[in-house]
């Protein structure tokens, strides 16, 4: 039997975009949480505008302001890095756990053996463009994972 296995270049693009947003994720939070909330209010808007306030701006509570505002989008960049993380990781954990074998006679997905002639429904709408099929509800990209062209040419073989 040969097993569908993650594509490597899908798998290191993907897992570096993971890090890179939990890491983000981790900068954007130790802003909003720790730094700027310890941070004076005229020192942070000195070091976000490079420039220390002018009069208007010393007056009344418009540093306080300031300081809040940036505070706050602090936790928003670490809210969606965080989120683009998981969403990438997981996707990435998905398509390593995703089971898939085939061999002369069939294929095997979730621990189901079905042979080619069982197959009533094969979707090529998106295999040219895209190497995406789907086989009765099961979607294989060839992005994701290797043997799916494999996989293809026996379903083409059996003349489904």
């Amino acid at each position: 039997m040969t097993r569908l296995k993650l594509n490597p270049e899908y798998a290191k693009r993907h897992l570096f975009v993971t890090v890179l947003m939990a890491g983000l994720c981790c900068w954007f939070g130790y802003d909003g949480f720790v730094r700027y909330p310890a941070t004076p209010a005229a020192e942070l808007f000195a070091s976000i505008e490079k420039r220390e306030p002018n009069a208007r701006e010393l007056e009344g509570d418009y540093l306080e302001r300031f300081k809040d505002q940036k505070t706050k989008t602090q936790y928003g960049f670490t809210l969606l890095a965080g989120l683009v993380a998981l969403v990438v990781g997981l996707r990435l954990f998905a398509s390593y756990r995703f089971d898939f074998e085939f061999d002369d006679d069939g294929f095997v997905h979730q621990g189901r053996r079905r042979a080619y002639s069982d197959i009533k429904n094969v979707d090529r709408a998106r295999w040219e463009k895209k190497g995406i099929i789907r086989v009765d509800g099961i979607t294989l990209d060839a992005w994701h994972h290797t043997g799916v062209k494999e996989f293809v040419e026996k379903v083409e073989r059996v003349g489904k």
